[in-house]
């Protein structure tokens, strides 16, 4: 099995797990103090976990559920389930105690890998049904498996409703990681580093199954550590990570620096999940000297749809890049192609795109039209192809009747350099409709005011779009890969009287 940069992987994960077991070579390094795995020790692992879950009875294509937290354990038991032929059901550790429930309930799971330090969790959660896979590996004959088989089970975050449990095949699966392999030409020689969760798609896609499908290797770390990032990827000698915009943000205001071969090794570090600010991003390149590649993904994609290119190619900042491996469009509200540089719905057709909802037939028809996935993105092209994201559906703000885009106010806010994590979001009104608010998390020992927020924002985008109030928080909330939850903060944050204009500063020059 070898990587081709103009074809989808073919076979299933089974059969490149097997093909890379051929080697000697390393697969995954675990800072956190766990034994490496080589590809060999992976294979042979992930065959005895298969062998044990088929003999507790699982049916090919049964979910077997996941709760673990990064690490070798957690490794293990996602490739034993799929080497095994069944479908790997990711538990967000941190949804809350109601959507774990739901999702080991909705997927209809009877066997569980479950982590020591989830066991109470696990015990809170589960059904009567549900059995924890402990004891002696049993054995007994393997399942055949098939590319259009199910793989993966991932539930969305459910900030509108119930959370929506997306299914990956192994062909979708495998395609997801490759999409990330040809966008960065990642080779057997490198080697990632991953302080993302693995029960986010994220994680798992990017940097668990790109690793698969290049033949290259990861350094798995628990969790993101301000204080230890630096080291870690120095330690791990890593050659790229994958981040998010908030882990940006974090590490550009720590006191930390890479040492000097630290930064000579590293080729790039990607930015998903959600938009990267500009100014951000420059700040972040001027002071590290790692160059940020901006990319787009979704759990429906099984990761990344976009990527700007590797230098010395052109990267445009503040857009996510051009298509690699996918197809991608925008479209109007009748479902047709919308002209260079105007605003649609971002859309998406490939081989990395999920096969469905699990049991759920209805959202699933409404997310396609025309075998393009709708993915309640908004968006423009231009004419290279690169497209700039310009909000969520779901997220616009509508102010007297204008569409204002959360993102502009996100950009005017990140544009202080005391400003770590900033979030625009909508709020009732009965003058307008609604009202433009923002929750802002500050460096420690700043003077920074509310009100200096608000004339900031006037100063860039005028008054009608500035917020009417600005949260301070400690911290916003957020999803498994670190993604604000920006639907939520009208919903956790108290209403407020607008700062009235003669409290705002007016802006010089």
């Amino acid at each position: 099995m070898k990587l081709d940069p103009h074809t989808p992987p073919e076979g299933t994960v089974r059969d490149w797990l097997d093909a890379r077991a051929t080697t000697e070579k390393l697969a995954f390094v675990f800072p956190g103090g766990d034994e490496a795995l080589g590809w060999r020790d992976l294979r042979d692992a992930a065959r005895v976990g298969a062998a044990d879950l088929t003999a507790r009875g699982a049916a090919a294509g049964d979910s077997i559920a996941i709760l673990h937290p990064n690490g070798r354990e957690a490794v293990i038991a996602l490739f034993a389930t799929l080497y095994g032929g069944f479908r790997a059901t990711m538990i967000n550790l941190a949804a809350g105690p109601d959507a774990i429930r739901y999702a080991l309930e909705h997927s209809e799971a009877r066997l569980a890998f479950v982590h020591d330090d989830a066991t109470e969790m696990f015990a809170n959660t589960r059904g009567a049904d549900l059995e924890r896979v402990t004891g002696t590996p049993r054995t007994a004959p393997l399942h055949d498996v098939s590319p259009g088989d199910h793989a993966l089970l991932m539930y969305t975050s459910g900030t509108t409703g119930r959370p929506k449990g997306v299914v990956h095949t192994h062909a979708s699966l495998l395609a997801g990681g490759w999409t990330t392999a040809i966008a960065h030409a990642l080779t057997p020689q490198d080697r990632g580093l991953c302080v993302l969760p693995i029960y986010h798609i994220n994680g798992l896609c990017v940097s668990v199954i790109s690793a698969l499908v290049s033949g290259g290797s990861l350094a798995m770390c628990p969790r993101f550590s301000r204080s230890r990032f630096w080291a870690e990827a120095g330690a791990a000698e890593a050659t790229w990570f994958s981040v998010v915009p908030t882990i940006i943000s974090h590490l550009l205001h720590s006191d930390a620096d890479p040492d000097d071969a630290t930064k000579a090794r590293l080729r790039f570090g990607r930015s998903a999940s959600a938009p990267l600010a500009p100014e951000v991003q420059t700040a972040f390149e001027t002071r590290f000297g790692v160059p940020i590649i901006e990319t787009m993904g979704l759990t429906e994609t099984a990761a990344q749809i976009l990527s700007n290119p590797l230098p010395p190619g052109i990267r445009k900042i503040g857009s996510p890049g051009i298509a690699y491996g996918n197809e991608v469009a925008i479209l109007d509200t009748d479902q047709h192609p919308c002209p260079v540089g105007t605003q649609g719905e971002i859309a998406v057709r490939g081989p990395n795109v999920m096969l469905e909802y699990l049991k759920n037939p209805e959202e699933t028809a409404r997310s396609f039209a025309d075998g393009w996935l709708r993915t309640g993105d908004l968006g423009q092209m231009d004419q290279d192809g690169y497209l700039f994201v310009t909000g969520r559906l779901k997220e616009l703000i509508i102010k007297g009747g204008e569409n204002i885009a959360p993102r502009e106010i996100d950009e005017a806010l990140y544009a202080h350099a005391d400003v770590i994590e900033a979030a625009a979001f909508a709020r009732p009104c009965s003058r307008y409709g609604e009202r433009v608010e923002a929750a802002v998390r500050l460096r420690g020992g700043t003077t920074l005011t509310e009100a200096a927020l608000i004339a900031l924002c006037a100063d860039r985008l005028g008054t009608f779009k500035a917020p009417d109030a600005v949260h301070l928080m400690d911290e916003l909330p957020k999803g498994p890969s670190g993604k604000i939850q920006r639907l939520k903060l009208a919903e956790i944050l108290p209403e407020r009287n607008a700062v009235p204009p003669e409290a705002i500063p007016v802006p010089r020059g």
